[in-house]
């Protein structure tokens, strides 16, 4: 049964009797719940199969809500906020006692951002209160970016998918905290490392813990495909050492030439690393469904959205 909509009036009906709702963003679509209930948090949490350790970010509609979650707000988080949002940039900041410690998994901080989409910025003004709204998944698989992905994924499990088109990021908000007044990355994403470094100078990269986490995104193993995926420098060379098998071929840049055992990808056919970018989950989900024997992605370059591409491809191609 489908349970895409393009009704805004029922998914405040919903989020005001304690439900959830798939949202659009412009990174993924997000399995949203007011902040303030805990019956629609825990619902996220289940529905998700997320483990509570692993925090939530909350999604506000105004630079002055997100302030009146915080303690403080620092100059660098100032000057990336005026820079960025809204979009596809997560701020971590000292959280008031009043944001819900299932939300940020106990931990003394809260992930915040503006996201850039019409509709959910419709649905954020409409609302009496946050969005908590991690990617509408199961945890661990491929995020969503087309209302179908968030359907086939969840089904009856949930009561509405408000559609907003395909997400035009197609990679997961960048994640940014602050130790000792200076900036740390928990997590690349959609605003690649240079933008932040020309608005706020250099900052560090913590982007992966296992245990207890400090932002979503920092697991060694996520945005995982069902099929067996792999990220190599030479996909001519995979193919070969692996004769006969049915492959998915993920390319930036390298051409591999075609045959019926082969299913090719090249994400952008101008080697845009932001077009590759926003259509890598939609490409991932697409090979998924063909029941592969293996899928393999050519390692991208080491800058911009490429280092990006590269987080999520590791992350999916880790092994249990």
């Amino acid at each position: 049964m489908s349970i895409i909509s393009h009704d805004i009036a029922q998914a405040i009906t919903l989020l005001n009797t304690d439900d959830v709702v798939a949202i659009p963003t412009e990174t993924v679509y997000g399995l949203a719940g007011n902040i303030y209930s805990e019956q629609a948090i825990k619902k996220i949490f289940a529905v998700k199969k997320r483990p509570l350790f692993n925090p939530l970010i909350v999604h506000v509609a105004t630079i002055a809500q997100a302030e009146a979650l915080v303690l403080g707000f620092p100059e660098k988080a100032q000057k990336l906020a005026q820079a960025f949002w809204p979009g596809s940039l997560t701020l971590i900041l000292k959280k008031k006692p009043t944001v819900p410690d299932l939300i940020t998994a106990g931990k003394d901080s809260v992930a915040l951002r503006i996201p850039n989409h019409p509709v959910t910025l419709e649905l954020l003004n409409r609302l009496d209160f946050p969005l908590a709204a991690p990617s509408a998944n199961p945890f661990g698989s491929i995020s969503p970016t087309q209302a179908s992905h968030v359907n086939d994924y969840f089904k009856d499990a949930i009561n509405m998918v408000l559609d907003g088109g395909t997400c035009t990021n197609g990679l997961e908000s960048t994640i940014i905290g602050f130790e000792n007044d200076e900036a740390v990355v928990y997590r690349l994403g959609s605003i690649a490392l240079e933008e932040i470094i020309a608005v706020i100078g250099n900052v560090t990269i913590k982007n992966t813990k296992d245990s207890a986490p400090l932002a979503p995104g920092m697991l060694s193993r996520h945005y995982a495909p069902s099929t067996k995926t792999y990220l190599v420098d030479d996909v001519a060379l995979f193919i070969a050492n692996h004769a006969g098998k049915k492959i998915g071929v993920i390319t930036h840049d390298q051409q591999v030439t075609a045959t019926p055992l082969l299913v090719l990808k090249r994400l952008s056919q101008t080697a845009n690393l932001k077009e590759a970018a926003a259509v890598l989950y939609s490409t991932m989900h697409e090979l998924d469904r063909l029941k592969l024997d293996l899928i393999v992605a050519q390692r991208f370059p080491d800058y911009g959205m490429g280092k990006s591409i590269n987080d999520r491809l590791e992350r999916a191609t880790k092994t249990n």
